[in-house]
C-alpha cells in the first residue's frame, strides 16, 4: 500500500532586483559582439568565465544543489533576465534552437558552467546547446518537448550512455492559461512508496529503454539494463514511461509500480518568466500537463540546456573535445 509523500516545499532561490540586473548586466556582455554564436566553443569559454561574476547567492545555491540536490531533486531559481521586451514571437516549428547569443541563452550557459559544462545531442535538435521548448501545430497529441497534451515522466535520454546530470528549463513565456505545469518526481520521495521486491526488480537487467523519434530509427536495439543502479539507499534511475518495456512478468509489475509512484509523489511548478528549473536528472523525473496552444506568436517558450558534471566520460563520444555528443 502507498503511503503518503513528503510534503516538502519545492526548493526555490529567490533573487533580489539588484541580483537580477547584475546578472543581466553580465549576460548583456556576452551578447555584445556582432557574431556572438551559442554553440562556438570560444563563446562557451566566455560564458565560464562570466559565471566568476554573477551574484554570490546565485553561485552559491547551484553549488549547493550540484552537491546534493535534496528530497525533491529540483531547485527554482526566480528572478533571472530573459529580456522581455527584446522576445520575437514564440517559435512554432519543430527543431526550433537559439544560434544566436541572447540573454536568456547567456543565463543558461552561464548555469551549465556552474553546474559542469553544457551538452548537447547531435542528432537532437542538431546539436544545438540551447534549445526551444515551444508547442508545434500538428504535434499536440505527441508525448515530447513540440506537444501539448499529457508529457509522461522521463529522465532526458535515459537511453544514452552519457545521459544528462541535469536540465535546465528556464521559461521566456507562459501558457496562454497558466495552467501548463512542470511535473517531477524524484527517487528520494518514491523509494520509500516502492516494495522490497519491486526495488530489487527495478535494480535487474529486465528493461529496455529505446531512443526517442527525435534521434532518428537507425539507432541499434539497446541492451537490457536497470532502472536503478548505484547506492541502494540512494540510486541512481533511467526510464522513460513511453520509451522503457520490461523484459519480463515481475519487470512488468515493478515498472507498473514505480509509474504509479511517481504520480503518487508528483509535485507541480507553474514556471513565471524568468523562473529557472533545474532538474537532477539521475534522480528525478519529469514531465508536464496539458495546455491549449494558440499558435499566435504568444504561446508558451521555454529553452532547455543539458549539463555533464563530468564532460571527460563523454570524451569518446564527442568530436575535437567539443560539448555536442556526435553518437
Amino acid at each position: 500500500m502507498l503511503k503518503s509523500a513528503a510534503t516538502e516545499a519545492a526548493a526555490d532561490l529567490e533573487l533580489s532586483p539588484t541580483d537580477t540586473a547584475e546578472i543581466d548586466r553580465v549576460a548583456r556582455a556576452l551578447c555584445s559582439g556582432e557574431h556572438d554564436l551559442v554553440d562556438a566553443p570560444e563563446w562557451v569559454d566566455r560564458a565560464r568565465d562570466a559565471w566568476d561574476e554573477l551574484p554570490p547567492v546565485l553561485r552559491r545555491g547551484i553549488r549547493r544543489f550540484r552537491r546534493h540536490s535534496g528530497r525533491r531533486g529540483v531547485l527554482v531559481i526566480h528572478g533571472l533576465p530573459v529580456d522581455h521586451d527584446a522576445l520575437p514571437p514564440t517559435p512554432a516549428v519543430a527543431d526550433s534552437v537559439q544560434r544566436e547569443a541572447t540573454v536568456s541563452a547567456a543565463v543558461l550557459t552561464m548555469i551549465a558552467c556552474g553546474l559542469g559544462d553544457p551538452t548537447a545531442y547531435q542528432a537532437e535538435k542538431s546539436g544545438a546547446l540551447v534549445q526551444d521548448v515551444v508547442p508545434v501545430p500538428g504535434s499536440e497529441a505527441f508525448s515530447g518537448n513540440t506537444g501539448s497534451a499529457l508529457l509522461t515522466f522521463h529522465n532526458e535520454n535515459a537511453f544514452h550512455p552519457h545521459e544528462p546530470d541535469h536540465v535546465l528549463l528556464l521559461c521566456l513565456r507562459p501558457d496562454h492559461d497558466r495552467v501548463a505545469g512542470l511535473r517531477t518526481a524524484c527517487l528520494r520521495e518514491v523509494l520509500p512508496l516502492l516494495s522490497p521486491e519491486t526495488r530489487q526488480t527495478l535494480s535487474a537487467p529486465e528493461f529496455i529503454t529505446a531512443p526517442p523519434p527525435s534521434f532518428g530509427t537507425d539507432n541499434p536495439d539497446p541492451e537490457p539494463s536497470p532502472i536503478l543502479t548505484g547506492a541502494p539507499e540512494d540510486p541512481d534511475m533511467r526510464m522513460a514511461h513511453i520509451a522503457t518495456r520490461a523484459l519480463t512478468p515481475r519487470a512488468t509489475a515493478a515498472l507498473t509500480e514505480l509509474l504509479h509512484a511517481f504520480d503518487h509523489a508528483a509535485h507541480t511548478t507553474r514556471l513565471a518568466p524568468g523562473d529557472l528549473a533545474l532538474i537532477d536528472n539521475r534522480v528525478t523525473a519529469h514531465g508536464r500537463t496539458a495546455f491549449h496552444p494558440r499558435y499566435d506568436g504568444t504561446d508558451r517558450w521555454l529553452q532547455r540546456t543539458f549539463a555533464l558534471t563530468d564532460l571527460r566520460r563523454s570524451r569518446d563520444h564527442r568530436a575535437h573535445d567539443g560539448y555536442i555528443l556526435t553518437r
